[in-house]
């Protein structure tokens, strides 16, 4: 058997913590033990003398407290009974022996166990004095039993009546008073019997009289109450306290103000008798009721809407284009087409807003284009970050039935511009996303369909707002994510990517002086030139906009900065001569340099949604069986587009001086490097045949030159899509030869001139074209 463990005046004994329970000595509880270390503490005691020691944890919302989380003041008990109950709980009927020091936890195989100490109490002096106290608690106690009328066990009557200990009768009643566990806590620390008398004494004074004001709380609730108001009967019982307490809010004057705003609002009139109903609902709600705070809210939100205020658009069309001049350079079609918007509003003024979709790569201006657009028409600006959105309420807003209900993002967007007829940007609108919580783009639908969104339907708000003289901007990347029914209400103006010279005047019209200001540089702390600016351009940044261009100005402005504080002379002068000192080596070569003519790797043209790339592709021959190998991550279209290119060159042997049946000792292998990056789409025909007819014959390809288009069976070239792109792309790899479908010639009249003269293009009909043009003779 296990025996408690004594050490000089200690004893060490298993732990149990409990959760707002606190035991005194001579006091007899069943208690539910449920946590792993307590029940291996119980277990281990009943082994032996069947005595654990009880501490109360200081934090009832911790479920695994740690020997920090106890008080150090406990109670031993003795494990009197032990049951088995269903679930791995134990029910135990404990008795306090006494009261406890706990000096020191530890945790052992068997749970928690405390080295305790008992708790000396002071002795009384007056026992005449303690005996006074004892009587007036036992007489306090009995009447604040008659006033709560809380029911007394008999056999616990007989055991009150038989103790004449005053320490012993100040536990016992102490265990019956509706007090907080921190309260039971220092009862239990005090050592003193007669300050324990006191602090008991007032504890039953106070609760004597809340028991009082109850009774009168009552009375009062119950003279005001007739038939009909039996079921307000605990909402009258807590204003009537809150009346008492002096702390009402005037629920009445706060509806008033409600009417006031009722009156003057431009609320459709079928619509103000139900919110009449809302105000006279809140006046009737007690101000601390959680339905209260949500009447109000609601109440908010519809009167801080705009429902008549508008903005007047400036319609000076030369003003108008002088700030879209001054904002952004170039993105001539785009600022037509807002020129031509604001025409029409002077020749008809109720004409409805356009719904127009900015798509083009990251880093071309199409966010801060739509804030400049705002500014030139003299309109609020909104933003609405669409991207990632898969709720359908964040488009139409939550049911008031949900607690924490919010109107959706378009009328949120429009009490924060204050008036009815903002520019709000829908920004990244293709990467709206659908799951089980609803589709988002079908909510789309009715806010962005002309005919529609004069009477948008918002769940929160539940009464039609009209969007029709909203200008809806959209963002995008890509147009092949988005729904084909949202598409069809957006017109679209595609941006395509910044050729080397409009990042030249960008940079230094816009870029530079920014940056320099974030930076802190004066104009003649840092000097660029035109021929760093293109060296920045060329060697540190491939991008189809601006925005790694603009990183790396403030990198140059940082390190230019730090010179300047440092007084550092181990770094020169900032000049093209002295590029690579401040950014390191240059990451980008011309692709003839990177790539000189080989045999099987061919230089691709393809389109993303970052814009155009050049793909590398490469073919290799090696003895096999006729098998077609594939890697890259290529999707289904782009691996039927190489089966179809490895026919078209099989048919194609004796052209190329191969035997008919050379394919069946060899395997072809196509790879696309950067594997990890999904690709696909028809525009790689050409490029894979290219490929494969270099492995076969041995002939390099031009290392300078790069090709797109889709290719037949029988050797014919398609045209295919994205060719400003992917020209733009090729232009800043350093291409100098481009072989294009025939038919995507007329494509290149929007290409600037300067483009145009840097580029050779080659118009091919078919795939000897491209061969006769591509393989090095």
């Amino acid at each position: 058997m296990t025996e408690i463990v004594k050490k000089n005046s200690t004893l060490t004994l298993p732990l149990v913590a409990l959760r707002d329970i606190v035991i005194y000595p001579r006091m007899t509880v069943n208690l539910d033990i449920g946590r792993k270390d307590s029940i291996a503490a119980v277990r281990f005691a009943s082994k032996g003398d069947q005595y654990v020691v009880t501490a109360m944890q200081k934090d009832t919302a911790i479920g695994n407290p740690e020997v920090d989380d106890l008080y150090r003041v406990g109670t031993v008990v003795k494990i009197n009974q032990m049951l088995q109950l269903p679930g791995g709980l134990i029910r135990i009927l404990a008795e306090g022996v006494s009261r406890v020091n706990i000096f020191s936890i530890t945790a052992t195989d068997h749970g928690f166990s405390a080295e305790v100490d008992d708790l000396k109490e002071t002795p009384v002096a007056d026992e005449i004095k303690a005996e006074a106290y004892r009587r007036t608690i036992l007489k306090s106690f009995f009447e604040w039993l008659r006033n709560t009328k809380q029911g007394f066990p008999d056999d616990q009557m007989k055991q009150l009546k038989l103790i004449t200990d005053p320490g012993k009768t100040a536990d016992f009643i102490s265990a019956q008073l509706l007090i907080t566990p921190k309260r039971r806590q220092d009862l239990l620390e005090e050592t003193d019997i007669m300050t324990r008398l006191q602090m008991v004494q007032r504890l039953l004074d106070q609760e004597i009289r809340i028991g009082r004001l109850e009774a009168e709380i009552n009375g009062d609730v119950r003279a005001k109450m007739d038939k009909e108001q039996q079921d307000y009967y605990l909402r009258q019982k807590i204003k009537s306290i809150h009346d008492r307490l002096g702390d009402t809010v005037s629920q009445e004057k706060e509806a008033d103000e409600y009417r006031k705003k009722l009156q003057n609002t431009a609320i459709p009139k079928e619509y103000k008798d139900k919110l009449e109903k809302e105000i006279n609902h809140l006046a009737a709600m007690p101000p601390m009721m959680a339905e209260t705070a949500v009447a109000r809210n609601y109440l908010d939100w519809i009167f801080s809407l705009p429902w008549s205020k508008e903005s007047h658009d400036k319609l000076d069309l030369k003003q108008a284009k002088k700030v879209l001049d001054h904002d952004h350079y170039g993105l001539e079609k785009i600022k037509e087409r807002i020129l031509e918007y604001l025409a029409v509003r002077v020749l008809a003024p109720d004409a409805k807003a356009p719904i127009i979709c900015f798509v083009g790569p990251p880093g071309v201006g199409k966010t801060s284009l739509a804030q400049s657009i705002a500014n030139a028409m003299g309109r609020k600006f909104a933003r609405i970050s669409l991207g990632g959105i898969h709720d359908e309420a964040e488009i139409r807003g939550h049911r008031r039935t949900y607690i924490g209900a919010m109107p959706g993002r378009f009328i949120e967007a429009i009490g924060q511009a204050g008036t009815k007829n903002p520019l709000i940007l829908l920004d990244e609108i293709d990467k709206v996303g659908a799951d089980f919580r609803g589709d988002p783009a079908s909510a789309l639908l009715e806010a962005l369909d002309p005919k529609q969104n004069k009477a948008f339907h918002d769940n929160y708000i539940d009464i039609p707002f009209d969007l029709s003289k909203v200008f809806f901007l959209a963002t995008a990347n890509t147009v092949s994510t988005i729904s084909p029914a949202l598409l069809d209400r957006m017109e679209l103006i595609e941006l395509t990517g910044y050729t080397e010279e409009e990042k030249l005047k960008i940079a230094k019209q816009y870029l530079i002086p920014l940056q320099r200001a974030r930076n802190g540089l004066k104009p003649g702390d840092i000097h660029f030139t035109d021929l760093m600016i293109r060296k920045i351009i060329e060697g540190y940044t491939r991008e189809a906009g601006v925005r790694e261009l603009e990183r790396t100005i403030g990198a140059l402005c940082r390190k230019v900065g730090k010179k300047i504080v440092m007084d550092d002379e181990s770094l020169p002068a900032l000049s093209a001569k002295t590029l690579e000192k401040y950014l390191g080596p240059v990451k980008f070569m011309p692709m003839a340099e990177e790539h000189p003519d080989a045999v099987g790797r061919v230089n691709g043209l393809a389109w993303t949604m970052a814009g155009g790339e050049v793909l590398d592709t490469e073919a290799v021959t090696i003895k096999g069986k006729g098998h077609l190998i594939l890697t890259g991550q290529l999707g289904d279209v782009m691996k039927e587009s190489a089966e179809t290119a490895y026919t078209c060159i099989r048919n194609r042997a004796k052209e190329l001086g191969l035997k008919d049946d050379f394919y069946e000792s060899l395997d072809t292998h196509i790879h696309f490097p950067e594997g990890a990056v999904p690709k696909d789409g028809p525009s790689a025909g050409v490029t894979m045949a290219t490929a494969m007819a270099s492995a076969y014959t041995g002939r390099k390809v031009r290392g300078d030159t790069a090709m797109t288009g889709e290719i037949t069976l029988t050797g014919e070239v398609l045209p295919i899509g994205g060719v400003k792109e992917k020209v733009l792309a090729a232009n800043r790899l350093g291409i100098k030869q481009i072989l294009l479908p025939e038919k995507n010639k007329r494509d290149l009249e929007e290409l600037p001139e300067s483009v145009k003269n840097k580029l050779h293009f080659v118009y091919v009909k078919n795939v000897d074209d491209v061969l006769a043009h591509a393989l090095v003779k």
